[in-house]
């Protein structure tokens, strides 16, 4: 699958790597690409970020290390692990600055839950940053199916929308705006390369609670 590397790690467990290496609408992106990597954590997924700096547009007037609300109208890469048949989805918007945001949906752009605490680290240089968050299996709704990944940076006309998997140019309509929640293009996942076939998905008590509340 393009932008997706699987192998192996010196101590004998799964990594997946997804290189960014397009815009939102499928041409390639001017930099390195963004690099989204998961790897297998205790009692959930670490998920790590290697990606160009641009400081722009400046720090979230926020506190590192917190949540920060609309964190994605900054530098941002973020993660979706969807449910396709339920509609229901993790996003994870992690900042260079030590910002995070972590919503959970049911239905396309319908947030129930915000602003969950994130273990995330930041390490930042000159024009480059890492990060690494580590993701609680009660974070994820049951059965993920699909994943895409995103990146984005840069300030008003000079915005910069980059897409995992982008929407095809052949489907592009007259005047269209990048939008991170056409679900329809995301691509199938599956938690079981990362961690076996026999591997099975813990259960959430959060995305119960949801369920319960539906």
């Amino acid at each position: 699958m393009p932008g997706l590397t699987i192998s192996l790690l010196e101590h004998k467990s799964l990594k997946m790597d997804f290189n960014i290496e397009h815009t939102w609408d499928g041409l390639p992106v001017k930099h390195q690409p963004v690099c989204v990597r998961l790897n297998p954590g205790d009692g959930g997924v670490v998920m790590e970020v290697r990606a160009p700096f641009f400081n722009d547009p400046p720090a979230p007037p926020g506190e590192p290390g917190k949540p920060f609300h609309e964190l994605w109208d900054y530098e941002v890469v973020e993660a979706f692990f969807l449910n396709d048949v339920t509609e229901q989805y993790l996003e994870v918007e992690l900042c260079p600055h030590g910002q995070h945001l972590v919503l959970l949906l049911s239905g396309r752009r319908h947030v129930w839950k915000q602003e969950l605490a994130l273990s995330f680290q930041v390490s930042r240089g000159d024009t480059t940053w890492e990060g690494r968050a580590y993701l609680p299996w009660n974070y994820f709704p049951p059965n993920v199916t699909k994943f895409n990944a995103f990146a984005i940076h840069g300030f008003k006309d000079k915005r910069n929308y980059e897409a995992l998997y982008p929407v095809p140019q052949c489907e592009l309509q007259q005047g269209q705006k990048p939008d991170f929640h056409r679900l329809e293009y995301f691509k199938p996942f599956s938690f079981n390369t990362l961690l076996g076939e026999e591997w099975k998905q813990p259960g959430s008590d959060l995305w119960l609670i949801e369920k319960s509340d539906a």
